[in-house]
């Protein structure tokens, strides 16, 4: 008898419990979903008999590690900052681990601890971070084993809505946590290389330095480039690799409205607004301009932006109703909230909207003197408002990822991301099943 413990039962675990529930008829394994709250819990468990819903504090230590004790692997969807607690009770306890945030330093600390104790600590098994691990790392896999030299990588991943959904002028809306997506590269400089050259892009500038990218059957997209690429190369075996890259995507033409935002402070979370429950939003907006009775709000927004008199900018903000007098209505609210509050009215899915992932790899290698290129991609839509993309890609791999180490196909201990060929080659084979499939083909290499 197996027992698996999921703290955290948020929307991203719908496809992550239902796996393990199917798991746990055949298996007779028990599975235990703990939450601060009973009733979600609860819905997710849905009377299986196999699943039992609990509360759960997880900042009360003694329920915490009662419940890990009972467990054989444990599932923390908990936010991020929260896992280091919970791995260090399975190392105590010798029980195993898995989770899709990024492995923070803290955690990577535990490593030796983790080895010690024959702890499988699996972290960044998701969709991003997780799946393109898993996707990426093969192919790189295979070219070096074929006696390739990497010179290009790139990665990109977008959370975007299904073609048939893609009814507004931004193209798009909110299919993962919307705080994520409005601070989004805020945390400072993104930093990658290309041929050879080490590039920083500040944040002021991140959303004009865009990438066109072209996917068979999907069209265009746009990538910016997102987060650390550096940190990459030691995780892949690429140190000396000329170019390398990731990047988010979204449609075209969203960067450079999203742009505004960003050059006018609205996604600033450093300080709160004054008086900000009796703002309006056409307020909110002009407290970023500059001072002038005679002119209008949308006036001093091109002069100030340069915004030319064709382009479409003003009209995708007043569409966004950033020129009504409608009341933002929070106290104390920085301008990041505030944006987030009114992009919630017009970005929030319809009950009939289906999200969509899209995940494209870029190899640029010299084999035998003569220099190659393969893309890699990968596009699933959403089923249903539980069943989306986005909890799939993240829940299955997390899930599948239990059922290797209960099965004892994933058996090497320690705090580890999924990059190798015992973790990538089943659980790429078994997501196809669910529909997550990479398309690959060689293309024309093109350098820089």
């Amino acid at each position: 008898m197996k027992n698996i413990l999921v703290i955290g039962a948020g929307l991203s675990t719908y496809n992550l419990v239902e796996y393990l529930k199917n798991q746990a008829s055949k298996r007779d394994w028990n599975i235990v979903i703990a939450d601060k709250s009973l009733e979600t819990a609860k819905a997710r468990a849905n009377g299986h008999p196999n699943v039992k819903a609990i509360a759960l504090d997880v900042t009360n230590d003694e329920q915490r590690k009662a419940l890990i004790l009972a467990a054989d692997v444990v599932v923390s969807m908990l936010p991020a900052h929260m896992h280091v607690s919970v791995a260090k009770d399975c190392i105590e306890q010798k029980k195993h681990m898995v989770t899709a945030s990024y492995i923070s330093k803290e955690m990577q600390e535990l490593n030796q601890s983790a080895i010690d104790s024959g702890s499988i600590i699996i972290n960044e098994i998701g969709l991003d971070p997780g799946i393109d691990h898993l996707s990426a790392k093969k192919v790189l896999d295979t070219i070096k084993s074929q006696g390739g030299k990497i010179l290009i990588f790139e990665s990109f991943t977008g959370g975007l809505v299904a073609p048939q959904s893609d009814t507004n002028p931004w193209n798009y809306k909110f299919t993962w946590n919307p705080r994520n997506v409005v601070l989004a590269g805020a945390a400072g400089a993104v930093k990658f290389k290309q041929e050879g050259l080490y590039k920083y892009i500040p944040y002021h500038q991140l959303f004009r330095r865009t990438e066109p990218i072209y996917i068979d059957g999907y069209g265009s997209f746009e990538g910016y480039a997102n987060r650390d690429s550096l940190s990459y190369r030691d995780v892949y075996g690429l140190e000396e690799i000329p170019t390398i890259f990731r990047g988010t995507l979204r449609k075209p033409g969203f960067c450079r409205s999203w742009d505004v935002f960003v050059k006018l402070g609205m996604t600033d979370d450093s300080y709160t607004l004054e008086n900000s429950e009796n703002m309006t939003f056409r307020e909110f907006l002009n407290t970023f301009l500059a001072y002038n009775p005679h002119d209008s709000v949308e006036l001093k927004l091109k002069h100030y932006l340069s915004i030319p008199q064709d382009s479409d900018l003003i009209a995708k903000l007043d569409w966004l109703g950033m020129f009504s007098q409608e009341k933002v209505g929070i106290k104390n609210a920085s301008p990041a909230k505030i944006l987030q509050h009114i992009l919630e009215q017009k970005w929030s899915l319809e009950p009939d909207d289906k999200d969509m992932i899209v995940m494209y790899h870029k190899f640029g290698y010299e084999i035998n003197g003569e220099k190659k290129m393969i893309e890699s991609s990968m596009v699933t839509e959403g089923k249903s408002q539980q069943d989306t993309a986005m909890a799939r890609t993240v829940g299955l791999p997390v899930a599948i990822a239990v059922k290797q180490i209960l099965t004892g196909n994933i058996s090497t201990p320690g705090v580890q991301i999924p990059i190798s060929k015992e973790i990538y080659e089943p659980m790429l084979a078994e997501l196809e099943e669910f529909g997550i499939r990479f398309v690959e083909k060689e293309i024309e290499y093109k350098g820089y």
